[in-house]
């Protein structure tokens, strides 16, 4: 029965599973128990991305097309075993609040809150104790601007970065958008690594002022990229490759080949966003595509 639940242990750590048969995308068909197949196919290769961050969950108990709601602090009845960090809320102007962050290092806690309907995994881009370890480029089209447009900015946005030695590796947000993810140095605060972002993103703006825009105002976004910056803010999150979303059907942020956005870019490919089964099978093709995330960047330029 779809109200069932019952006990597994995953690597000696003991959950309970439940409503395997819920629909969680209805217009695709697809249910908990794909998502929570989907993630513990996954995590070999998710894992090293989000360990030692704190996770920001969108849960959906009631699937896509219901209720949804943001979770930062532990859930009730969370188990003892999940790895908790209590930190404060970063951007709190008393920095006296805290939060017991969730953190997902083992495959029973990725599990866990798969079962808890927790569709989409956030993360920031610093890992607990320590400055940021990555750079995000957030590429945000303006309608009528698509994927296509956002490959093209990528493209510039690349070489811009090659120049001062960062290296971007590109992949879908998993909903309209892209992003650049870079490894840096871990040596650098939020701040320095946010105002980096911004003035990269007003040079390309100035450069192709037709097409990219560096102002967060909605008013001026319309056909255009919007490159965010802010993305690079201590207190945001940006979705964990490889995360599933909430749209209509069981899409997530997926790396990608800079082969594949220059053939998006250049009209050589279609725009698209892939499916849980197709990132499986990415994986399988290419590995991660994202492993250069895992080793140490360089120090941005001051």
């Amino acid at each position: 029965m779809p109200g069932d639940r019952f006990g597994v242990s995953i690597e000696g750590r003991d959950l309970e599973l439940s409503n395997l048969d819920k629909l969680m995308y209805p217009a695709a068909g697809f249910t908990k128990g794909e998502v929570i197949d989907y993630y513990t196919r996954i995590a070999p290769i998710m894992i090293p991305h989000l360990a030692d961050r704190a996770v920001t969950r969108i849960r959906y108990p009631n699937g896509v097309d219901g209720v949804h709601f943001f979770e930062k602090n532990k859930p009730g009845g969370t188990p003892d075993w999940v790895r908790l960090e209590t930190l404060p809320v970063p951007g709190s102007t008393k920095s006296r609040e805290t939060i017991d962050f969730v953190v997902v290092d083992e495959l029973a806690t990725l599990v866990w809150l798969a079962n808890l309907a927790a569709l989409e995994l956030h993360t920031p881009q610093w890992r607990i104790g320590a400055d940021p370890d990555l750079l995000v480029v957030d590429l945000d089209p303006g309608a009528p601007a698509g994927l296509r447009e956002c490959s093209a900015v990528a493209m510039l946005m690349r070489d811009r970065l090659e120049a001062d030695g960062v290296s971007a590796y590109p992949k879908t947000s998993g909903k309209k958008g892209m992003q650049l993810c870079c490894p840096i140095s871990g040596t650098q605060n939020a701040e320095l690594v946010s105002a980096y972002a911004k003035s990269v993103a007003e040079e390309l703006a100035a450069m192709v002022p037709g097409s990219i825009t560096a102002k967060m105002a909605k008013a001026v976004r319309p056909g255009k990229v919007f490159i965010d910056w802010s993305q690079n803010n201590a207190a945001k999150t940006t979705v964990t490759p490889y995360s599933l979303r909430a749209q209509a059907e069981p899409t997530a942020s997926t790396p990608l080949t800079w082969d594949e956005v220059e053939a998006v870019a250049t009209g050589a490919a279609e725009p698209r966003h892939y499916r849980a089964a197709e990132v499986l099978e990415r994986v399988d093709k290419h590995g991660d595509l994202m492993e250069g995330l895992l080793e140490a960047g360089p120090a941005l330029p001051a």
